[in-house]
């Protein structure tokens, strides 16, 4: 910033997120709207194909709204509402929950027993194989929402009993208005979507130690397009406050800080790697002892 001061002016919100996350939510609903009277088969062949996507770019949408990125920091509970309406068609209460813990990765990144993106033990000891690595994959969203329970259980909050009694309202009318079919697609397209896909590449590309001494990677391939550029994720860790619809426009200010970087073009070449390669596994993360004062939300 010392150097690039023009960095400043991009740390403001992007109120085209507002109006993307809306015309997502519209294109779900009309989706569980299709899908109502399809063949099986053709409920499970769009739950992959489209849903999966939407689903896991919701998610994407989710972590800008929990950096506020949507209605800026002096609007902090607009965007918590915001998150809560976003979660809506991923069909599970996230948002809000997401919102606590990541937080926490952004301040304590690595953090033993902070950090819940760090794998528990019992992921590194047993996914080391080739098979089980990939089951892992697999299993990715499962993980994800049981890890927190493991390292860093938190007392519930008002606005978590909010999100939930939000979702289940949204579920039970989806499920009344619609049926079973809808329902399955909308779930199914979540855990699709966050399992073996090729937008879930990014979840190892982040932050698995590829290269010993780097962890923290970006990703610049087209992928962007759909997950609010997350893979421009050392750009992301250097300015959580900037959106991000503006990191390329940081890496472009300051490309001597990021163009010799490690750096990904396939996400799917990232799965790939992280299954056949023999000496990476769910241990390959930095963990970090804190010491000091840990300040949670």
């Amino acid at each position: 910033v010392a150097k690039h001061p023009e960095i400043k002016a991009l740390m403001k919100p992007d109120y085209n997120l507002i109006w993307v996350v809306v015309l997502m939510v519209l294109a779900q609903l009309t989706a569980f709207y299709l899908v109502k009277d399809l063949d099986w088969k053709w409920v499970v062949f769009w739950a992959y194909v489209f849903g999966s996507c939407i689903s896991h770019s919701m998610t994407l949408a989710i972590h800008e709204i929990s950096h506020n990125s949507a209605f800026g920091n002096s609007k902090a509970m607009w965007n918590r509402w915001f998150g809560i309406f976003a979660n809506l068609p991923l069909g599970l209460p996230y948002s809000i929950s997401f919102k606590r813990y990541h937080m926490d990765h952004h301040r304590y990144l690595g953090g033993d027993g902070i950090d819940v993106d760090i794998p528990t033990n019992f992921e590194g000891w047993f996914f080391c194989t080739r098979f089980r690595k990939f089951i892992w994959i697999v299993l990715q969203p499962f993980f994800y929402a049981i890890r927190p329970l493991c390292i860093n259980p938190k007392p519930i909050t008002r606005l978590e009993i909010i999100n939930l009694l939000a979702q289940l309202t949204f579920d039970v009318a989806i499920y009344y208005l619609w049926g079973v079919k809808s329902m399955f697609y909308m779930l199914a397209g979540s855990v699709l979507g966050l399992g073996l896909h090729p937008i879930s590449g990014h979840f190892i590309a982040e932050h698995y130690m590829f290269l010993k001494g780097h962890e923290t990677y970006s990703y610049y391939g087209p992928l962007n397009l759909l997950t609010f550029n997350v893979g421009y994720h050392n750009e992301h860790h250097d300015f959580p406050n900037i959106p991000g619809k503006s990191l390329p426009l940081v890496k472009k200010i300051a490309a001597e800080y990021y163009d010799n970087l490690p750096q990904y073009n396939s996400w799917i070449k990232v799965l790939y790697d992280f299954v056949m390669d023999d000496t990476i596994s769910p241990y390959s993360r930095m963990k970090r002892q804190l010491k000091g004062e840990v300040k949670q939300d």
